[in-house]
């Protein structure tokens, strides 16, 4: 199979080094159709093998929390997509989708359509079972072939009447059912760091988080006075703001990686106290002078003496469990799960004794490293090797068998500079 898909990469390089602009223009239809179907049935091909490395549980073996996350570092993806294929993958897998993995690997629908009809179909095969199944599956490949994923999903909420009346309307109330499952499935909330330190939000949510939203934000999203000269986009920002203030000043949110819920800001005291420095939030995002000193106005302040890269070099006194300034030092330096590939930030992780408590290991900065729990269980088993480098970095030496080599490996998801 490598051979052949090398063969076939050789073949698309060639296509395209091509020029188009010299095609006829029934040429031109003729090769973007071979080039859409193409990718089509690799998509098929892509699906059967990220199932079979779902069930071999090779994600896991190499240090993933999931095959979601192995995909995600290793075809650098993001999670809701890698997520989508690992889903679709296994339903493409089941018996009576066999005809919708075929369609696909004919390159007669896309993989969009695909996930409409193994959800359509899963639907009718435990509502009617696999004879109305097939059927299904026929009929919404033939609409496949007429209308775009939006519109054949809404067709096919009516597709027990084509091919299984008597059980139509029992079937209305599963499918109901079945949008509901399927709006938890697909709630999802994204925080995407961009360049300049800011955030984007995107996401799915369900109808009764959408309410809950909704009724949070509204009543603080109005003008404030008639001189407000804020967009409506920027009021709804200022009342999510405000939202998260209340829930913050409650004290009832749960602690997070040993700490109280709290926002976490680096900064020089000179820098702070003079008004000119910016500041460094916990999670890697900058602040402006401005923003820093009014967050201090009703803060803690809390000293750690930081050498001239950036290193923790006095946070405090030595004590058993890591917590407290040396946890605060702890996150300052790795900022985050410091497995490689891993994202958590530092409220989701455990720190570590890179030389265990019981066996001697000392509480100190040198000898910890923050974990998410999936990594913190996954080093456990003793097949990772971790240790500082010289710039007093985690690095990670990978077991022989997934490394002859045993290179190590750093993250550098939580990287600043």
């Amino acid at each position: 199979m490598v051979e052949e898909l090398a063969q076939a990469d050789a073949a698309v390089a060639a296509c395209l080094d091509a020029s188009a602009w010299s095609l006829a223009e029934h040429e031109l239809v003729a090769a973007l159709d071979a080039t859409h179907r193409l990718t089509q049935r690799l998509a098929a091909l892509e699906l059967a093998l990220v199932r079979e490395v779902d069930g071999r549980g090779m994600a896991r073996a190499h240090g993933a929390s999931s095959t979601t996350v192995w995909l995600r570092e290793r075809l650098r993806l993001t999670v809701p997509t890698a997520r989508r294929l690992v889903d679709l993958a296994a339903a493409l897998d089941n018996g009576h989708n066999g005809g919708v993995r075929q369609a696909l690997a004919d390159g007669n629908i896309t993989a969009e359509q695909a996930r409409v009809i193994t959800d359509t179909v899963t639907t009718v095969h435990d509502t009617a079972g696999t004879a109305a199944a097939d059927k299904a599956v026929g009929v919404l490949v033939e609409w496949a072939g007429q209308f775009d994923p939006t519109l054949l999903r809404r067709l096919s909420t009516r597709i027990l009447d084509h091919v299984a009346p008597d059980v139509a309307e029992a079937a209305a109330k599963a499918a109901l059912d079945a949008d509901a499952r399927r709006a938890d499935r697909d709630r999802h909330l994204t925080v995407s760091e961009q360049t300049d330190g800011r955030l984007r939000l995107a996401g799915t949510l369900d109808a009764e988080t959408a309410g809950l939203l909704r009724a949070a934000i509204d009543p603080l999203s109005g003008p404030t006075d008639p001189d407000d000269s804020r967009t409506p986009g920027q009021r709804r920002h200022d009342a999510l703001a405000d939202v998260c203030r209340l829930a913050l000043r409650t004290g009832d949110l749960p602690a997070n990686g040993g700490e109280p819920a709290q926002i976490v800001v680096t900064t020089g005291y000179d820098a702070l106290s003079q008004q000119l420095g910016a500041g460094t939030l916990d999670t890697g995002l900058s602040l402006t002078p401005q923003t820093v000193r009014r967050l201090a106005c009703d803060a803690a302040i809390l000293p750690a003496v930081l050498g001239g890269n950036g290193q923790p070099l006095d946070v405090g006194r030595q004590r058993r469990l890591i917590t407290g300034p040396l946890r605060r030092a702890l996150v300052l330096r790795d900022r985050g799960c410091a497995f490689p590939g891993c994202d958590r930030p530092p409220r989701w992780c455990d720190a570590h004794h890179i030389r265990h408590w019981a066996d001697g290991g000392d509480t100190t900065l040198t000898n910890a490293v923050l974990l998410c729990g999936h990594h913190h269980r996954h080093v456990h088993k003793g097949e990772w090797t971790v240790r500082l480098g010289s710039d007093n970095r985690p690095m990670f030496v990978p077991p022989a068998w997934l490394d002859p080599d045993q290179i190590p490996r750093r993250n550098h998801y939580h990287r600043r500079n």
